[in-house]
C-alpha cells in the first residue's frame, strides 16, 4: 500500500486496492478486527483524509479512477466523481476549499478540477464547478492561501484563482519538488535538492530566498515544526532553523 493509513474514531483506515469488497478496509485499531471492507477499485497513491462536505463527515478516496466520499461507520458509498488518469496515477492529495469544495490534480497530462458535494434525492451528488489543464500535480500536493492555490504544475510554480480557476501566474522551474504554506510564503524543496522561499501573492512570481540544502534527486515531502524544517531524500537529510526566516521580506 503506498497510502498513509487514517486513525479515525476507533477505526484505522486503510486503502489496500484490488476487488472482492477489500478495495478500502476499516480495522479496530485496538484489536486490529476488521470491522468494514468495501469497493473494488484499484488504489493509487494518496491516502483518505477526514472531511466533512454537504454537512456530512465523511471519508475522501481518490482512487485510481475516480474520488468518492465513504460514511465512516460502515464505509457505505455516500458520492462519487470520475477522476481517471493515465496509468491510474494520482499522487496529489486533494485539498479542501470550503463546506462542500475540494479541489483535484494530477500529472501526465491531465489537469485539475474543483468538485461541489451538494445534497442530493439519493443523498449526495458530486459536480463539477471548474476544470482545466493549468495545475498539473505529479509528485507533489498544492496548497491554498486566500483564495488561491500554489502548487507545481508539472515542474513550474503556479497560482490559480480557488473561485474560477483562473490562470495568476507561472514562475520558476523547480523540477517534480514539493511545496509548503508557511506563514503567507511558499516554500519549495526542489528535485535537486535546493530550499526556495516565495511570497504567497497573487500578484506575480516572487522568489525571496534559495541555498542548496541536500545533494541528489529529491521527492520527499519537508515537514516543518517548532521553526525547524526537516528535508531528506534517499541519501541525506538536513534540519534547519526557519524562524524569523520571512521577516522583512
Amino acid at each position: 500500500m503506498a497510502a498513509s493509513p487514517l486513525v479515525v474514531d476507533d477505526k484505522v483506515i486503510t486503502l489496500p486496492g484490488g476487488p472482492s469488497g477489500k478495495s478500502v478496509v476499516a480495522y479496530n485499531k485496538l484489536t486490529g478486527r476488521t470491522i468494514w471492507k468495501v469497493l473494488d477499485d484499484q488504489q493509487a497513491y494518496t491516502s483518505p483524509m477526514l472531511v466533512t462536505l454537504a454537512g456530512q463527515r465523511q471519508i475522501l478516496v481518490v482512487s485510481a479512477r475516480r474520488a468518492m466520499g465513504l460514511a465512516v461507520e460502515d464505509g457505505r458509498l455516500l458520492w462519487d466523481y470520475p477522476w481517471v488518469t493515465d496509468h491510474g496515477i494520482n499522487s496529489a492529495q486533494p485539498l479542501m476549499l470550503g463546506l462542500n469544495r475540494f479541489f483535484l490534480s494530477a500529472g501526465y497530462g491531465h489537469g485539475c478540477a474543483v468538485v461541489e458535494v451538494i445534497p442530493s434525492d439519493r443523498g449526495f451528488a458530486a459536480r463539477t464547478v471548474w476544470q482545466n489543464a493549468r495545475m498539473k500535480n505529479k509528485f507533489t500536493s498544492s496548497v491554498l492561501d486566500g483564495g488561491y492555490i500554489y502548487g507545481l504544475d508539472e515542474a513550474i510554480l503556479t497560482c490559480l484563482d480557488a473561485d474560477s480557476g483562473e490562470l495568476k501566474w507561472k514562475g520558476g522551474r523547480y523540477g517534480y519538488g514539493q511545496v509548503l504554506l508557511a506563514s503567507g510564503h511558499l516554500i519549495v524543496l526542489t528535485e535537486s535538492g535546493d530550499l526556495v522561499l516565495v511570497k504567497a501573492t497573487p500578484e506575480r512570481h516572487r522568489e525571496l530566498a534559495r541555498f542548496s540544502a541536500i545533494d541528489g534527486k529529491t521527492w520527499n515531502h519537508p515537514a516543518i515544526a517548532q521553526g525547524r524544517l526537516l528535508v531528506r531524500n534517499a541519501n541525506q537529510m538536513a534540519c534547519f532553523n526557519v524562524r524569523g526566516l520571512h521577516r522583512n521580506q
